[in-house]
């Protein structure tokens, strides 16, 4: 009974600053690896960031120094903050949990980029 729900895209424009929020319920699951992903209509969804239970965390080469990905445990809560952002941003971002060797997602919320 996992349920994740994202919020927080929107539109901006380039150079903007957008916060995602995730929210799981169903169970806990502070000890398990979260993290964003993205998609664009057409392509693969492809791995944004994660972060593991203890704080350790990994970027895709091409959001290093302007993403950075947050967790809270006792609040069954991961984020994803995006500075910078540019046009090549833009897609549905989805919020995914991973607990031994399963996977959960969201239903995504959409960033916008654009001038």
């Amino acid at each position: 009974q996992v349920q994740l729900v994202e919020s927080g895209g929107g539109l901006v424009q380039p150079g903007g600053s957008l916060r995602l929020s995730c929210v799981a319920s169903g169970r806990i699951f502070s000890i398990y690896p979260m993290g964003w992903y993205r998609q664009v209509s057409g392509k693969q969804r492809e791995l944004v960031a994660t972060i593991t239970s203890g704080g350790t965390r990994n970027y895709a080469d091409s959001v290093k120094g302007r993403f950075t990905i947050s967790r809270e445990n006792a609040k069954n809560s991961v984020y994803l903050q995006m500075n910078s952002l540019k046009p090549e941003d833009t897609a549905v971002y989805y919020c995914n949990l991973s607990p031994a060797g399963m996977n959960y997602w969201g239903k995504g919320t959409l960033v916008s980029i654009s001038s």
